[in-house]
């Protein structure tokens, strides 16, 4: 799993990244002494975890992860348990004191593991189940695929909007959504639209209604669309 450092003190910054690169299955992506910093570098890189300062100056951590949409798992780094209740309230992974030890911080590592096992990636496709979870406005929510009407793409993002009119947006792209899905029920559409069958009510030329809402049908993925959902079922005449 990767890993940034957000640490404005240079000597704890130094002590906290020699311990974090002797540590296994954890990579070290980089070191920052500011949260506007950090910030720019979360907008273009994939971050599993993010250990944090609670007092950065400026923005302070707190403040900082208050403010991220879509953050990585957070570890807060502190002097005072007087941040702990507000870290948590931010759904923090877990709360250092420093000074921290070794054994400490590998400890906090295996959490961040077992977590990342539970919720791997950020959509979790069950086997057995019909059912997903997302991860949006830092919650993981559960959808059951009859739930789902159809996924809407929009660049690194993707919103899947369901049968009760909500939407929930979360951060990966349209081609990763749909190929944790069952093909037998969600179908790609174009680059921007996955769909699924079962709440289709009509095709009209190129798009299909699906719950009153027009999607388009690429002309790239048309004749697939006809030859697995709808030549197979249509009825005809003998």
């Amino acid at each position: 799993m990767n890993c940034i450092i957000v640490e404005n003190d240079a000597s704890v910054l130094k002590d906290f990244e020699s311990k974090i690169k002797e540590l296994p299955n954890i990579k070290l992506l980089a070191s920052f002494d500011s949260a506007l910093k950090a910030n720019d570098f979360l907008r273009n890189n994939d971050v599993d975890v993010m250990f944090l300062e609670t007092n950065l100056p400026g923005l302070s951590g707190l403040d900082f992860a208050r403010s991220l949409k879509n953050p990585p798992l957070i570890v807060f780094i502190s002097d005072s348990k007087e941040y702990a209740f507000e870290a948590f309230d931010l759904e923090a992974v877990d709360y250092l004191m420093r000074p921290i030890t070794m054994e400490r911080l590998f400890k906090s590592v295996n959490k961040i593991e077992a977590f990342l096992r539970n919720c791997k990636e950020t959509i979790a496709v069950s086997c057995k189940e019909d059912f997903i979870f997302v991860k949006s406005e830092r919650k993981y929510i559960r959808l059951a695929y009859n739930e789902i009407i159809f996924i809407e793409g929009l660049k690194d993002y993707v919103i899947l909007h369901t049968i009760d009119g909500a939407r929930y947006m979360t951060a990966m792209n349209v081609k990763t959504i749909f190929n944790k899905l069952p093909s037998d029920i969600f179908f790609r559409t174009s680059k921007s639209y996955v769909i699924n069958v079962n709440h289709i009510s009509e095709i009209d030329g190129d798009d299909v209604i699906v719950a009153e809402n027009s999607i388009p049908i690429g002309r790239s993925y048309r004749d697939k669309f006809l030859s697995s959902f709808v030549n197979k079922r249509l009825v005809r005449r003998k």
